[in-house]
This record gives structure tokens, C-alpha cells and sequence, in this order.
């Protein structure tokens, strides 16, 4: 891995004085549910309620605030799923520089459209992120744009880093930190301010399984990108580190974790539940880490909540998921005799266990059943595994056969 000249304190507090009156300090709260899993306090940097919905607005503007005149009016350009495309759309308005964002033919909705009301052009180009940030250096060589990096650069990283001030100045007591890692320009910019103003403070990094270049780039010290990544989590869903983004994290970071969809689906039902807050899947992947005790975390704990950017079409099937995993919502089909109350006799059964049920789809056709017989869907409303078990067992003991969904 070659040397890389990492971001200094210096370089995090020239970016605050930028984004003064810009980006917002976000709060720092208790949060009794994870502290009850840690075993001491624990706090949530509520990064979702920054402007644009997550921490990139920070690196964006700290970036282009910097462009001098030439560059300013060649505009600037970039590539994005979503959150790092309002934040340059953001800040490129603020600055009053034309802005083109490249995004992938599948990004969502919501996103595109955020970012065409924060005043980008937006070219929809490329099925994944690769393609799309092809496309955008092709168009920064031909017209001559700025391309502002989604998170390999000083600027970008430093800009990032102010979340570690606050953190330091809201709480100076804290012994681990907790940041979801992507293309790494976020926990880089935080354990550069955090390292230089608390060095015995742990950072740790959490990516989702799906995604983890992190683990890979860092077991043989150079980058190395992913030929796949799959991930409810597509704001840290990036095949490959950067190089400045990847010498900050092996200097600076104490580990890097890895949690599955699945936890994450769950982390994101219990910040609403709990914390009554929304976020985005990769803004939840720190209370992933924390759900499953990753991490050595030594109290009092940060966790940032990266972002809330989610389609709610997406948030309806991640939480839908997420109650599914943890034993909460449970869906399966059985048969019943094509008779008259026998609907009945199923819904009433349920209905005695303690089960809510939710929905119902019954069959004739176009289901493998016997003449006389009925395929029925339920979903139900449930407390946990054990009610599942003892809701399964309840109906196969009279001669119900429970196929789970």
C-alpha cells in the first residue's frame, strides 16, 4: 500500500469555518436501547437529520467552496446512487455553480427527484454506480467540469471529519465510535479529527457482508475491488476503497465489521420503534453492529446514524422483513376443505393463539390441491419465535400442515 499524506485536524476545522451556516451540527442523544445492550452509555449522531437527509452535503460543499473561478464556471459533476448526489446538487446550489449528476438507471425515485429539486441536472446513465461514474468522468473530460469524488479526496474527507468535532465537543467523554463504512470518506474524516483529539478513542468501522472491500483491501494492503456487491444497503454498497480513503482506515481504524441484510432489516425497525427515528438501511448498519455485539465496544459509545434517505416503497419492505427475522410477522399457506366454515374454524384458531392476523388469500385455482380442498395464505401479526412455534404446533396437532413463506 503506498504512503498516503492523511487529512490533519487543521484540514477538519478550515472545513468547518465552510460549512458554517451550511451544514447543520446534528444532535448527539441518549439512547437507552443501546445502552442497555453495551452495558454503559451510548449515544446516536443523528447524521439523517442533516440537510439532504445524511453527512454528504459536509464533503460536497467543503469541496466545492474551494474551486476557483475557472472551475466555477465549468460547473461540476458527479456520480451517485442518491445521497452523495443531493449533496453536490446541495452545495453546488448554495455555491451557485451548474451541477450534473450521473445516477444509475435504477436509482431510486425519491433520490433522483431530491436531487433535481436541490438544482442538478440529472442524467440517468449505467445500471450500477461503476457506470454511472464512467459516464461522469467522459463528461467532465468533454465540457471540461469538475468532477467532485464521492469520497477519495481531502476535501471530501476533511469535510466529512467535522461530524468528528462535534462528537468530540457534544460529548467529551467517549471511548468507542461506531461508523458505517462505504467508500470509507466518512469514518476516514472521523477518526482523523477523533485520533488527533482523543487518540485512545477506538473507531470502529462497519460494512455490510454484501459489500465488504474494506476486509479484503486490508488483508493485502493495496485496493481491491469487488466483481459483485449485493446489499439492501446501497449507500455503502461500493465494490472498492479508495486509496487515501483505504490509508486512513488502516492508520486510523481499530476494526471493521461486518453485518448481514438481515440485521440491518431489524436495526432499521427498532430505530423506529424505539428511537422513532427513519433511516435508510446504510444508516443503520452502526445499530447492526451494536444489535450484534460487534466491535469490542467499550462504553460510552457513538454510534452515527448515516443517513435517512429511503424509498418508502423500500422502508415498507425492509421493516416488513425486518419483523419477519425477528419473529414478528410471520406468513404461511395450508390447506382446508372446500366447505363451508372451514375459513372459519382456520381464522379462529389463529385468532386463539394470540395472533393478529393481517392478511388472507384463499385459492381454488392455480394451486397444486386436491378436489375438495382450498390453499390458504395467512399473514399474521406474531410476538416473537416462540409464538410462531407454538402457533405451528397448535395447528398441526389437529391436522393442519403449515408451510412457512
Amino acid at each position: 500500500m503506498k504512503t498516503q499524506e492523511l487529512v490533519c485536524l487543521d484540514e477538519i476545522r478550515a472545513a468547518r469555518e465552510r460549512l458554517a451556516g451550511v451544514a447543520v451540527t446534528t444532535p448527539l442523544d441518549m439512547s437507552r436501547a443501546l445502552s442497555e445492550m453495551v452495558g454503559g452509555p451510548a449515544y446516536i449522531k443523528c447524521e439523517n437529520l442533516q440537510r439532504t437527509g445524511s453527512f454528504k452535503i459536509r464533503g460536497a460543499y467543503n469541496h466545492i467552496a474551494q474551486l476557483d473561478d475557472a472551475s466555477r464556471r465549468a460547473g461540476v459533476v458527479a456520480a451517485s446512487a442518491g445521497n452523495h448526489a443531493q449533496g453536490v446538487a446541495l452545495a453546488a446550489s448554495l455555491a451557485e455553480i451548474k451541477a450534473t449528476v450521473f445516477m444509475p438507471v435504477g436509482a431510486s425515485l425519491p433520490k433522483v427527484e431530491a436531487t433535481r429539486r436541490y438544482g442538478a441536472t440529472v442524467r440517468l446513465e449505467g445500471k450500477d454506480f461503476g457506470e454511472a461514474y464512467a459516464a461522469s468522468i467522459e463528461f467532465a473530460t468533454s465540457t471540461g467540469a469538475v468532477l467532485v469524488p464521492p469520497f477519495d479526496h481531502p476535501h471530501i474527507i476533511a469535510g466529512q471529519g467535522t461530524i468528528g468535532l462535534e462528537i468530540f465537543e457534544q460529548l467529551g467523554e467517549v471511548n468507542t465510535v461506531v461508523v458505517p463504512i462505504g467508500g470509507g470518506g466518512l469514518i476516514s474524516g472521523v477518526a482523523a479529527a477523533l485520533k488527533a483529539l482523543h487518540p485512545g478513542i477506538r473507531v470502529v468501522g462497519v460494512q455490510a457482508t454484501g459489500a465488504s472491500s474494506f476486509l479484503t483491501s486490508l488483508a493485502e494492503k493495496r485496493v481491491v475491488a469487488l466483481d459483485h456487491v449485493s446489499t439492501i444497503a446501497d449507500g455503502i454498497a461500493a465494490n472498492a476503497p479508495g486509496e487515501l480513503t483505504l490509508a486512513h482506515v488502516a492508520e486510523l481504524v481499530d476494526e471493521v465489521v461486518e453485518v448481514t441484510d438481515d440485521t440491518i432489516a431489524q436495526a432499521l425497525v427498532m430505530t423506529a420503534e424505539r428511537m422513532k427515528l427513519v433511516l435508510e438501511p446504510s444508516g443503520a448498519a452502526g445499530i447492526a453492529a451494536v444489535m450484534d455485539g460487534l466491535g469490542h465496544l467499550k462504553p460510552p459509545v457513538v454510534t452515527v446514524l448515516s443517513g435517512g434517505n429511503i424509498d418508502p416503497l423500500l422502508l415498507l419492505r425492509v421493516i416488513r422483513f425486518g419483523l419477519s427475522v425477528s419473529g414478528r410477522y410471520f406468513a404461511f399457506h395450508t390447506r382446508i376443505d372446500d366447505s363451508p366454515g372451514a375459513l372459519h374454524r382456520l381464522l379462529g384458531l389463529v385468532a386463539d393463539s394470540g395472533a393478529n392476523i393481517v392478511g388472507v388469500q384463499h385459492h381454488r385455482e392455480g394451486v397444486k390441491v386436491h378436489l375438495g380442498e382450498v390453499d390458504v395464505v395467512l399473514q399474521v401479526e406474531t410476538k416473537g419465535p416462540q409464538h410462531i412455534d407454538e402457533l405451528t404446533q397448535a395447528l398441526s396437532s389437529i391436522g393442519y400442515v403449515v408451510e412457512p413463506l
